[in-house]
């Protein structure tokens, strides 16, 4: 089948760049991405490329040299998806939070939804794309709802899971390790796999394009997320060892990473991951082992989950503790809300919870980021439930400069590793401190040694915290 225009159904951080380098890469094939969510379309149809709706750096070039060309962003779904050979469905698989499965596994309602509109409005043949996050056989179930309530046309379903990172997406989009296609085995199956090859292959080599059958591209992503999940909680549980021995964690985090087998990605140390992945597919893993008896196998997966609350916790108490074990009245200077640098998603965040701790200790908060919105900051915490919405604004505070949000402060908690933070002057930010002045360092980004020669009391993730 000759692929002339795609849909995709979602314009989040998956569906939006995804659809944006398939365009730039595929000039002959018209691509417009659909959503409900009127303001979001606006967003990224903004002539201000500033205004688009994620931060994503090579994102806004893309979007300047494709938009309006064959790029397109519509909230007129019904008619994108009958003018579509091919439909990719990139909306959101949160966990649960209700019913059966609440807490673990993935709420596919807004799958089900996308499979019943293109049900609906399709009137000719489709290649419909998992691109979401999803369970091992939700394929099925697409295929079920697809072939009972459509109008005898002909779905091929594929399984087209993202791996990309964000903060780097665009990299991994344009030079990706690996591309991952799932389809059926008959001849019909493997003409939609090839449909799809054939676009990838227009920028990435064929050799790094993969072929398998549904189950195993679903539950390749999962498993993918998890492993990557446990190297990081791993690396934490080290640098708890290395606090209490006086071993260095970044030394022992290199020397085994130049073992091969091993190897030195995703050995850093933190405060904890984040984002909107590791821990929804750690869960959704967790409950499909429960569901089929594989109890083993979920509790196995569950201490990836438990030790990065862990991590999370123990940060937080450190802080307290470090403070003479109060820090009522207290106020601490957060850097960082984002999950992680070069991003303004703050999908499960480190932040929220360390700071929602905080605040339970009736600390005074000032956060700044570089990227994250004062609203959005705000809806993080209020999500959370611990307190009103008006508690919440009292003790926190969301400052423009690092420099506003560190005056007067007692301490500074930094907890996503941007860049910039390593480039403060930072000597005028000890002398507008409170003093002793504490850096509690949650991803070891600044120079220990310079920190405590300025006078900084430093505390940094798997250090001996205790040397001066």
């Amino acid at each position: 089948m000759k692929i002339k225009n795609i849909c995709c159904i979602g314009a989040g951080y998956v569906g939006g760049p995804t659809m944006a380098v398939i365009a730039q890469k595929n000039p002959n094939i018209n691509i417009t991405v659909v959503d409900i969510n009127e303001d979001r379309i606006n967003q990224w149809n903004s002539p201000d490329l500033k205004n688009l709706p994620i931060y994503e750096p090579g994102l806004d070039k893309v979007i300047e040299k494709c938009r309006g060309k064959n790029l397109f962003f519509s909230t007129e779904i019904e008619k994108n998806i009958e003018n579509s050979e091919m439909i990719f469905i990139s909306v959101n698989t949160p966990t649960k939070t209700y019913g059966d499965g609440k807490g673990m596994a993935a709420d596919l309602r807004y799958v089900e939804l996308c499979a019943r509109k293109i049900a609906e409005v399709a009137k000719t043949d489709k290649i419909v794309v998992e691109k979401s996050t999803l369970p091992v056989k939700t394929a099925a179930a697409i295929k079920n709802i697809l072939d009972e309530t459509g109008s005898g046309v002909k779905f091929e379903i594929l399984s087209n899971p993202e791996f990309l990172a964000e903060g780097t997406a665009m990299r991994d989009l344009e030079v990706p390790d690996r591309v991952l296609i799932g389809g059926g085995q008959d001849d019909s199956g493997k003409k939609a796999i090839k449909a799809l090859v054939n676009i990838y292959a227009s920028w990435v080599p064929k050799q790094n394009i993969l072929t398998t059958n549904l189950w195993s591209s679903e539950l390749s992503k999962l498993v993918a997320n998890a492993f990557l999940a446990q190297r990081i909680s791993s690396i934490n549980s080290i640098s708890e060892l290395c606090e209490s021995t006086g071993a260095d964690v970044d030394e022992v985090a290199k020397a085994i990473g130049m073992d091969s087998r091993i190897g030195p990605k995703f050995l850093k140390t933190s405060v904890g991951f984040g984002g909107s992945c590791f821990q929804k597919d750690i869960l959704n893993l967790v409950y499909i082992s429960k569901s089929l008896g594989l109890n083993k196998v979920a509790e196995y997966w569950n201490q990836v989950i438990e030790f990065n609350n862990h991590q999370r916790e123990r940060f937080a108490k450190n802080i307290l503790k470090s403070l003479y074990n109060t820090v009522a009245g207290k106020k601490i200077c957060v850097f960082g809300w984002s999950f992680k640098k070069d991003t303004n998603d703050t999908r499960e965040s480190a932040a929220i919870y360390v700071t929602d701790l905080l605040l339970d200790e009736m600390a005074k908060i000032n956060v700044y980021d570089p990227k994250v919105s004062e609203q959005q900051i705000f809806s993080d915490l209020n999500y959370l439930q611990t307190r009103t919405e008006n508690q919440n604004r009292e003790l926190l505070c969301v400052k423009k400069n690092p420099y506003d949000s560190s005056k007067d402060s007692h301490a500074i908690a930094i907890l996503t590793e941007w860049d910039e933070f390593k480039e403060y002057d930072w000597e005028k930010i000890y002398k507008n401190m409170n003093k002793p002045a504490f850096i509690f360092d949650g991803r070891n980004i600044l120079n220990s040694l310079k920190m405590k020669k300025i006078g900084f009391i430093y505390k940094g993730i798997g250090k001996n915290n205790n040397e001066s």
